[in-house]
Parts: structure tokens; sequence; C-alpha cells
């Protein structure tokens, strides 16, 4: 296909960050008398910001968390990355070698993004050119935060192409008119990932970065 830009998923796809980041996240909860296992929120959210996941568990445990919760939790974040937090192998390499125009578009918060992609080493592929959901109405899996995205680099959405590994950011590009590969090769990717991806509509599923010049 003619690709005129490529959108980058963050978590999963650019940083290895998600099961960091739910660890950290269960812990918070953990304090309020929400004991979720990491597992359980991996399978649940991973592709949805914190603001959806927390009122989701809220409302299942019929606890309200403090007005300050999600800053608390997103700083904890925040440090735990400082620590523990690595690029997705392979996507550095990649980077330096792709010809086509780029951005990012996650369903994290802007600095949560921006400190991601600081602390790994790759924000300068990107920077300016980086979205968050928190800049649309709704977030994945609707399509608006692509739509968005695509229209701030002025690409028509047909000649998109998305790198996505969770099953909402899938089935939002698909939304969005926009060919979309999916990714299994972050630490939290399961057997059967790759099914459920192909199934939501992923035109083919890499299982690490260095496949994907196959497609650019």
């Amino acid at each position: 296909m003619s690709v005129d830009l490529v959108i980058f998923d963050c978590d999963g796809v650019l940083v290895d960050s998600e099961i960091v980041s739910f660890e950290a996240e269960a812990e918070a909860l953990a304090e309020h008398c929400i004991n979720v296992p990491v597992d359980e929120l991996l399978d649940r959210f991973v592709g949805l910001s914190s603001a959806s996941a927390f009122a989701i568990l809220e409302k299942e445990h019929g606890i309200r968390l403090p007005p300050d919760f999600a800053a608390r939790c997103r700083q904890r974040v925040l440090e735990t990355f400082d620590r523990k937090l690595r690029p997705i192998a392979g996507v550095a390499a990649l980077l330096e070698g792709l010809t086509h125009r780029r951005c990012v578009a996650s369903s994290s918060e802007p600095s949560r993004i921006r400190h991601s992609l600081r602390v790994t080493g790759i924000l300068h592929h990107f920077d300016p050119h980086i979205f968050s959901a928190t800049q649309v109405t709704h977030g994945k899996p609707a399509p608006d935060l692509f739509l968005f995205a695509a229209a701030q680099m002025g690409a028509a959405p047909a000649r998109c192409l998305v790198i996505e590994d969770s099953l909402p950011g899938v089935t939002a590009a698909r939304a969005a008119g926009m060919a979309v590969l999916g990714f299994t090769g972050a630490g939290h990717c399961r057997a059967g990932h790759a099914e459920t991806l192909r199934a939501a509509g992923a035109h083919a599923v890499l299982t690490s970065m260095r496949e994907a010049g196959s497609y650019l």
C-alpha cells in the first residue's frame, strides 16, 4: 500500500510499558481497597485510558476514589518508568531508518507519552507530533484520535498506516478507515493475542519491529 503517514501507538508499541504501569496502578488501587490482579488489569484495560479504567473499577467496587487519586497514580507510574521502562526491542533502529512521516496517537495523557519517549531515548523521532486521547471527545475504540492525528498531520485516513498492540486500538484504526498492523512483541502480549488482533481487522500481525520494514 502507499503510505503517507505512519501512526504509532505508544504503550506496547514504542515502549514496553504495559506491565510496568499496571503494576504501579494495581498497587495504588489496592491502597484504596480495590484489589485487582495485574493480569486482570492487562486483560481488560490495555488500550483504554486510565481515567476510563478507574471509572469502571469505581463502579464495580462501589468505591469512590479520592479526587487526587489519578494525579498521584500518574506520578507513581512516571517514577516507576524512570527505573524500569525500556523501548520495544528494535524500535529505535526502525525509527532511524524510517523515511515516512510519523506521529504518536496514544490513550495516555500527553505528559506520560512524552515522559515515556524521553526516558527511552526516542522522543526526538516524533516531537512535536504527539497526540493524546485527552484531545478528543471519545478515545479508543472510537476512531476520533486517529482521525484527529491524521487531520493535524494533513494526511488522508486511507493513506495512513497504524501500528497497534491492543484490541481497542485496532478497532479504532479500522473505524477510521486506516490500514493497521497488529503488534505482539511487547511483554504483556500472551498466546492468542495475534488471533484477537486479526479478528479485529489487523491486516497483518508483527511479532517484532524488525518485521515492520516489510510494510514500509
